[in-house]
């Protein structure tokens, strides 16, 4: 295995402009100044460099050692792992960051107050920094998985804000990695016609199927600073087997299809393109879908998990359109093994495409995501613990859920052994408002909140609660109806939040604990 120093000219850098610049990462990072701004790869674990942060992580604790500065402000397409995030946040080489990350080091350096951090919808950021209302990118450092004779990039497991960080950035570093199969060649789609108000064209896609792009990202050879060799895997989680709380939630959502169906709000047998978000409650869902036997479904989504590929492999979906791959183990064995077949069913878009809420919007994307907690009338938290402490972010979940033609949210209905609630009086964070809210799903069935009243709502959502505490709902629910003037959304203002003071007190939301 090539180390992150090694130099040895291999032979997935096809462009001889590109060769000559071949350098070890330690000498990348010696480019990299005091407070730069950098655009990295990375989505979900997926195609983040694999050389670069380490050896600025090095230099960091090499100037702070004799008492010199050194931070960077770091930009991604949205989580990458612990060998970018975690290793420069413990080398304390992280002044900002940007847009959603799950590492932990990283999160208590956010919840101290040690790193600034923006958490901002990932359809956004790209336009953000294009329209200068974020920092000006010095660097670029992208994962490819090769450079063909033209000098076209050939990306790897993800795309993410890729395009994006090359055309904006002062200066470009990338990373080539051999681990990276070369069978990715054509599985991508790189639009390149979105332009800032008032340039903006219609984007040309008008299914999940569409190709609009080409295949390969394009840089100024004169910007690149750097091509480094390297071989290494993506974090690849392995997911827990399901359990029988996500079996029900699964099931639970395969109900709600059913029931549109048969009211004509969805096409009976192919619904419309799904989006669905990253974790165990997501797989879950998918398996749902499989289980009710349904065949040659859409997904226009952002990550491609192992569910998804064991839909693809069946005939559930025929065709899955997403901006990264995210599998565990097991699943990149699978993949590798079959990437033929996989190709001809996977399409990776830039984020700014997968997530393009226009686009979400015109072809009809049914959304689901997972949530913190929602409160009796819809608003979701799905950021905060106890309204102050980031957990990830937003991600792109408010892409899809404001502009989906159904937006759903799924949960397990009580978390940490039974001492906090999903369905609280009012949430401690409001990320997506009960206006954005259509149905809210647990294990004890779904909230379909369309059309419905706030007391109507109310009624719905503390129906799905856990039965250990629909009496303490119901209970603060009509006291709250029974104030004077009440009002349109009927609360008791001083223990609206009780419930989340009463866990951080007790360590429990039960009443009677």
């Amino acid at each position: 295995m090539a180390t992150n120093n090694d130099v040895k000219n291999t032979d997935r850098i096809r462009s001889e402009v590109f060769r000559s610049k071949i350098v070890t990462a330690d000498e990348a990072a010696e480019l990299i100044h005091d407070g730069a701004a950098i655009g990295f790869s990375g989505f979900v674990g997926a195609g983040y460099p694999k050389a670069v942060p380490a050896a600025l992580a090095k230099k960091a604790e090499s100037l702070h050692a004799k008492g010199e500065p050194f931070q960077v402000r770091v930009y991604t397409g949205a989580s990458t792992d612990h060998a970018l995030d975690g290793i420069l946040a413990e080398s304390d080489a992280v002044s900002f960051r940007t847009p959603f990350s799950t590492d932990g080091s990283l999160r208590r350096q956010i919840n101290s107050g040690h790193v600034g951090y923006i958490d901002t919808h990932l359809s956004h950021l790209a336009q953000q920094v294009e329209e200068g209302f974020l920092d000006h990118l010095d660097f670029a450092v992208i994962e490819i998985s090769g450079i063909d004779e033209e000098g076209h990039l050939i990306p790897s497991t993800s795309l993410g804000n890729n395009k994006t960080w090359l055309e904006q950035a002062d200066k470009v570093i990338l990373e080539v990695n051999e681990w990276q199969p070369e069978a990715l060649n054509g599985v991508h789609d790189v639009y390149y016609s979105v332009d800032v108000p008032p340039h903006r064209k219609p984007i040309p896609l008008v299914t999940a199927h569409d190709r609009i792009g080409r295949p390969w990202l394009e840089v100024d050879p004169e910007k690149v600073v750097g091509v480094i060799e390297t071989e290494g895997g993506d974090r690849n989680t392995k997911f827990t087997p399901l359990d029988d709380v996500s079996k029900a939630i699964g099931d639970n959502v395969v109900r709600f299809f059913q029931q549109e169906e048969a009211a004509g709000r969805l096409p009976k047998g192919t619904l419309l393109p799904l989006q669905s978000g990253i974790g165990n409650v997501a797989n879950a869902v998918l398996a749902g879908l499989e289980r009710a036997g349904y065949k040659g479904l859409e997904c226009f989504s952002e990550v491609i998990q192992d569910g998804m590929l064991a839909l693809i492999k069946s005939g559930t979906v025929s065709l899955a359109s997403a901006t990264a791959l995210s599998l565990s183990p097991d699943a990149v064995d699978e993949f590798r093994d079959n990437i033929d077949f996989y190709n001809k069913h996977i399409i990776l878009r830039p984020q700014e495409i997968s997530n393009n809420p226009e686009l979400i919007r015109r072809i009809g994307v049914v959304a689901m995501n997972g949530m913190v907690e929602a409160d009796i009338y819809g608003n979701v938290n799905s950021t905060h613990v106890a309204g102050t402490k980031m957990i990830n972010g937003i991600g792109g979940s408010g892409d899809f859920a404001r502009n989906g033609y159904i937006s759903i949210f799924l949960s397990p209905s009580e978390a940490k052994g039974g001492k906090i609630s999903a369905i609280v009086p009012f949430v401690s964070h409001v990320d997506h408002t009960e206006h954005d809210t259509m149905v809210v799903v647990t294990e004890y069935g779904f909230a379909d909140l369309r059309g419905k009243t706030p007391r109507q709502r109310a009624e719905a959502m503390i129906a799905i609660a856990h039965p250990d505490y629909r009496d303490q709902l119901r209970d603060y629910f009509e006291r709250a109806c029974a104030r004077p003037n009440a009002g349109q959304t009927p609360h008791i203002l001083p223990e609206a939040l009780s419930w989340h003071q009463r866990f951080l007190e007790t360590g429990s939301m039960r009443a009677d604990d």
